[in-house]
């Protein structure tokens, strides 16, 4: 489906939309509680809808109003013979839930889009391996039989923190101590402390010194209340129009925040200048905004982009694509990005939103300030689906072709 932006200038005040990253291990924490835990402001967005049908598979159940989850923590972990977690396209509930659902000692069959499946399960294939777990896979399927034990696990920290997160979500809950060494320092370390941060919140103990995490066992997730905090990294396209001479004020942002898209208000201020360095190694996400914003600023040198190319997209190359209908010079390298600042223009041809939620949000705000097309704009449902329009609320002008969908 296409959308067409027209040239605008976005005004207004906004809310921040609900954190995907603290919703998936909320509503994690709140089925793995015993008893029942509110969850407040939570959006239903793709990625979140798999999570949770992924816990109801495990035995929670839930129900949901006015942006509230009530969730009836697991009481017993499901007691079929095979269990079946469908993924879709979400990162989070694969990567979360593969450990967890290695409690149940059950046969267990995920299942997920060929872009989410190839993006490697590497980490667990080891885990795997050295603790016998049956484990087959193909395009679009993982098939599990086996329990997941106590023990010393060795992580490579350059790969996604999602493997960590899921762990620590599971091993607590094991019949003795575990610990995590983590090799290659820890690129996602604002992750890792979001996961602590939540798990703290259940009364889940877990020390972290250096590059090793202690798991106590035996530990029981209590039930909580909770609000899901706002996000900062769909904030980063909100406030992006202030940086196209717009006026738009992003609400409810916590200032004191783990998220490490935190940083976009300050790599924003950076963008200034000419051609910055910005590392991104800990905030990967903010990857299409700054270079597209390096793009319209100043120019851009981005640092630590490997990550990118393992998203729902490669997305340094794919918004290189697109930007360069832009008439942009981009060199993008194994771990860098590099944008110079050229004369840019409307894009002659439909740009490509190459099913990817970040990249599609990225070129919509840029074409509010040269007009333009996006086709397969609806991969926002991702984790935004009322992103166009909050849009709309701004004064952004947007019209749809065949039917409006958010």
């Amino acid at each position: 489906m296409i959308v067409k932006i027209s040239k605008s200038i976005a005004r207004g005040e906004i809310i921040a939309p609900p954190s995907k990253s603290y919703a998936h291990r909320l509503l994690i924490g709140a089925a793995l509680a015993r008893g029942v835990s509110i969850i407040k402001n939570v959006e239903l967005n793709q990625d979140i809808t798999a999570t949770l049908n992924g816990l109801k598979a495990l035995g929670a159940s839930y129900r949901f109003e006015n942006n509230i989850i009530v969730i009836q923590g697991i009481e017993k972990f499901n007691q079929k013979d095979f269990i079946f977690i469908d993924a879709y396209e979400s990162g989070s509930t694969l990567r979360f839930l593969i450990p967890i659902s290695l409690l149940m000692g059950k046969k267990i069959h995920f299942k997920g889009t060929k872009t989410l499946m190839s993006r490697g399960l590497s980490v667990y294939e080891e885990i795997f391996v050295k603790q016998q777990i049956k484990y087959t896979k193909d395009e679009e399927n993982l098939y599990l039989d086996g329990i997941l034990k106590p023990g010393e696990y060795i992580i490579d920290g350059r790969i996604s923190s999602q493997f960590i997160t899921g762990l620590l979500f599971s091993l607590p809950l094991l019949q003795s101590d575990s610990k995590i060494i983590i090799k290659n320092g820890l690129e996602s370390k604002d992750y890792v402390n979001i996961t602590i941060d939540v798990l703290e919140k259940f009364g889940i103990k877990i020390e972290m010194k250096d590059d090793i995490i202690y798991i106590k066992g035996e530990q029981t997730f209590r039930q909580i209340e909770e609000v899901v905090e706002s996000d900062y990294s769909n904030a980063a396209f909100l406030d992006a129009f202030n940086l196209l001479n717009g006026f738009v004020k992003v609400k409810g942002l916590k200032e004191s925040s783990y998220q490490g898209d935190r940083r976009y208000k300050e790599y924003f201020i950076k963008l200034d200048d000419k051609m910055p360095t910005l590392d991104i190694s800990n905030c990967v996400d903010l990857g299409p905004i700054l270079m597209m914003m390096g793009c319209i600023k100043n120019g851009v040198i981005l640092t630590g982009t490997k990550r990118l190319a393992i998203k729902e997209s490669n997305r340094a190359i794919a918004m290189k694509k697109e930007l360069e209908k832009f008439g942009a010079k981009i060199e993008v390298d194994e771990d860098k990005v590099i944008i110079e600042k050229v004369p840019l223009h409307e894009p002659l041809e439909i740009l490509d939103g190459h099913n990817d939620h970040r990249i599609v949000m990225a070129l919509a705000v840029m074409l509010s300030k040269f007009g333009g097309k996006i086709s397969g704009y609806e991969a926002v449902n991702k984790s935004y689906p009322t992103f166009f329009n909050q849009l709309e609320t701004l004064g952004v002008d947007i019209e749809y072709e065949f039917n409006k969908e958010t």
